[in-house]
């Protein structure tokens, strides 16, 4: 499968796309870190702020700063949550003193960092002696992919068709993700996989969402026949069969993690 670099620049279409997953495996995620009240934190990767909505709801920090490369994202963040300070930052070149958060967390950001072991070294640099770092994101492997495009993903392959995909990293699957953790310097690391189920009203919906052209996949669908096009429909519909109702439902799968910087 080729792998390319993906740019979030519609923050529209990715609220469509990945918000009700993001929100549904991040309601799960907090569960599972049930961090303290009161505490600073900081959210790497913030996209439109749906994860950082779930924080402010639920983990009551004394302040949350959040950074997304975009600016269309944080633009878009901004307009829809206020209480929380979102910027247009880079997680390889954070732009924080040594030291300053209790919590840094980030939300299927990991497979988007050019240089995941950078990107740790920076959280632990500003996090505090004690502080929790922690995030998740798509379970996947050299011989699996369980994230939300995964049925169109196998549909394209079953038409013959290599779908093109967001970079495979190692932090995608535990072994890769604990030994980055290890190396940058982490210590107490817990690996977890959460899983989170989407209802579409119909296939129809489905089909509309999975195909925008911001993705990998719908960009890899755009260039596709009128006739390799029902072959997919049908092929999606083998794979993720509609309900009695027409609705269509299945799971994708999360690997979260969370660790803890010992010393300075």
């Amino acid at each position: 499968m080729p792998d390319v670099d993906v740019v979030f620049d519609n923050a529209v279409a990715y609220e469509r796309f990945m918000g009700a997953w993001s929100r549904s495996v991040g309601e799960k995620f907090l569960t599972w870190l049930a961090p303290p009240p009161n505490e600073r934190w900081l959210e790497i990767g913030c996209g439109t702020g749906a994860f950082s909505a779930l924080i402010l709801a639920r983990c009551a920090p004394s302040a949350l700063i959040a950074v997304d490369p975009s600016a269309e994202q944080v633009e878009h963040a901004r307009k829809l949550i206020a209480k929380a300070d979102f910027r247009v930052a880079n997680a390889l070149s954070l732009p924080f003193g040594d030291a300053e958060f209790d919590v840094i967390a980030s939300a299927l950001v990991l497979h988007f960092l050019p240089d995941r072991r950078k990107a740790f070294a920076e959280m632990r640099r500003v996090a505090k002696s004690g502080a929790v770092v922690a995030g998740y994101t798509w379970n996947r492997t050299p011989a699996a992919t369980f994230a939300p495009y995964a049925p169109m993903a196998r549909a394209i392959k079953a038409i013959g068709i290599e779908p093109t995909l967001s970079p495979l990293v190692p932090e995608a699957a535990p072994d890769g993700l604990r030994e980055s953790l290890e190396t940058t310097g982490f210590h107490d690391i817990d690996i977890t996989l959460i899983e989170a189920t989407r209802t579409f009203a119909s296939f129809d919906e489905f089909w509309q969402i999975q195909t925008l052209t911001f993705h990998p996949i719908g960009k890899t669908i755009a260039t596709m026949s009128e006739d390799q096009k029902c072959k997919l429909r049908d092929a999606v519909r083998d794979i993720v069969p509609p309900g009695a109702d027409g609705s269509i439902s299945y799971s994708a799968r999360a690997i979260a993690y969370r660790a803890r910087k010992l010393s300075a």
